[in-house]
């Protein structure tokens, strides 16, 4: 259910080369307060300037393929990313994974979640959905019960 959730995995959806903004976790940053720890001025700026890619949850059209990791992301026809993690998704009945994509400046939820998306399996492209909140529980209510 890893994937299903979203929850991220160290080396593989997240790695010191990636920002908590851009791995969807900048609810774990809080630079209001006036302590400074390692890598905070780039945050700041980072917070300024915006984001140029983000980690995007898919979610697969058909159930056969299976997503792994490394796959190339299509929007629209053309090449915006790779996954970075993949499995069946037993409660989606369907493959789902993440991955990071390259987006515009002041790209919103929208621009992620209206486009056609394509992840290359093996040579050959397979319809998805892609979205910036898990698929399964994306208001995390389930752990909580």
């Amino acid at each position: 259910m890893r994937s299903e959730k979203g929850y991220r995995h160290w080396g593989h959806d997240i790695s010191p080369a990636d920002t908590p903004f851009e791995a969807g976790l900048g609810f774990a940053v809080s630079l209001k307060k006036s302590s400074d720890f390692i890598g905070r001025k780039a945050l700041e700026r980072q917070k300024e300037t915006g984001l140029n890619r983000r980690l995007v949850h898919f979610l697969m059209d058909h159930p056969d393929p299976i997503l792994l990791h490394d796959e190339p992301v299509f929007r629209n026809g053309e090449l915006v990313g790779m996954t970075t993690s993949g499995s069946f998704g037993y409660s989606l009945g369907r493959s789902v994974g993440m991955g990071y994509i390259n987006m515009p400046e002041g790209a919103d939820k929208a621009w992620f979640e209206e486009a056609s998306y394509d992840i290359e399996l093996s040579g050959e492209r397979f319809a998805a959905r892609a979205s910036v909140r898990p698929f399964f529980d994306p208001a995390n209510e389930r752990v909580k019960c």
